[in-house]
């Protein structure tokens, strides 16, 4: 099976395409790496290909407040806000947003990250 390359980056602000949130991306899965489980849970006629990216998102949403999640690319959307994600997490590993995008703290990401 062909790898595609994510869409979305590290630092991205984006939204979901079919449940109000928005979120940070903070790490990607270039196929779904979670459990089958979680994928099952899925209701049948939302659930995606597995064999796409997968990003992990500090999201944030009305009902919820601040929380991670797990989502596939097809469900995801570049946030035309773009303003702040106001989750507690974003503050402590990214600095930003400047343009829509947040960047990585080198400390919370490994000295690699620049």
């Amino acid at each position: 099976m062909a790898m595609r390359e994510a869409k979305f980056r590290i630092g991205e602000i984006v939204r979901h395409r079919v449940y109000d949130f928005r979120g940070v991306v903070f790490d990607v899965d270039p196929i779904f790496a979670n459990t089958q489980e979680w994928y099952d849970a899925i209701p049948a006629d939302l659930r995606p290909r597995k064999d796409q990216p997968f990003y992990h998102l500090y999201a944030i949403n009305d009902q919820q407040g601040a929380y991670q999640a797990y989502v596939s690319e097809q469900n995801l959307l570049p946030d035309a806000e773009r303003g702040p994600v106001e989750h507690p997490d974003v503050k402590r590993a990214f600095e930003g947003p400047k343009n829509g995008l947040y960047r990585p703290r080198a400390s919370s990401f490994g000295a690699t990250m620049n």
